[in-house]
């Protein structure tokens, strides 16, 4: 496990700064009358991604971590189970937006992640599945102006707009 963090740490940090430079080609600040540049939100999320790459990183060197001090191999069978569940996870999640738009995406996910993966009570998930879209729609869609794919439930949203606009 110790050389997996210090990989993941690694590639996880060159795909950040990729993502730094192809989003620095869009404008990355602010646009009068517009709001935040086309690649404002990529460019300082693959920012924040980096910090986080380079702080897992620093800690692996410290042996700060559990897996820092783990002898275990880079991928057992459970780590190898964990990976290929998160990846058919974040796959339908992302397959998801096409159908039932970001707002029946993101609580699908939470839930299955929240609950069944992490085990956290119904309470928790519940709030977070729940509050996450909301807070999802009025950050995107009304302070910034930037519409998510909404899939068959666009509809929905229409009484929405009409109050706002």
């Amino acid at each position: 496990m110790r050389m997996a963090e210090l990989v993941m740490g690694l590639v996880m940090g060159i795909f950040s700064i990729y993502l730094m430079w192809k989003s620095a080609e869009l404008p990355i600040g602010w646009i009068a009358g517009e709001g935040p540049g086309g690649g404002a939100w990529p460019f300082w999320l693959a920012a924040g991604m980096l910090c986080s790459c380079v702080a897992i990183i620093f800690r692996w060197a410290k042996h700060v971590t559990p897996e820092s001090q783990s002898d275990s191999p880079f991928m057992d069978r459970r780590s190898l189970k964990l990976f290929l569940l998160n990846a058919v996870a974040i796959t339908v999640f992302i397959g998801l937006f096409h159908i039932v738009g970001a707002y029946g995406a993101i609580p699908i996910f939470l839930i299955f992640y929240l609950r069944f993966m992490g085990g956290h009570s119904w309470g928790l998930t519940s709030a977070f599945a729940l509050s996450t879209p909301v807070i999802t729609f009025l950050f995107f869609e009304i302070a910034l102006q930037k519409t998510l794919p909404k899939g068959f439930t666009e509809p929905l949203f229409l009484p929405i707009f009409d109050f706002f606009y």
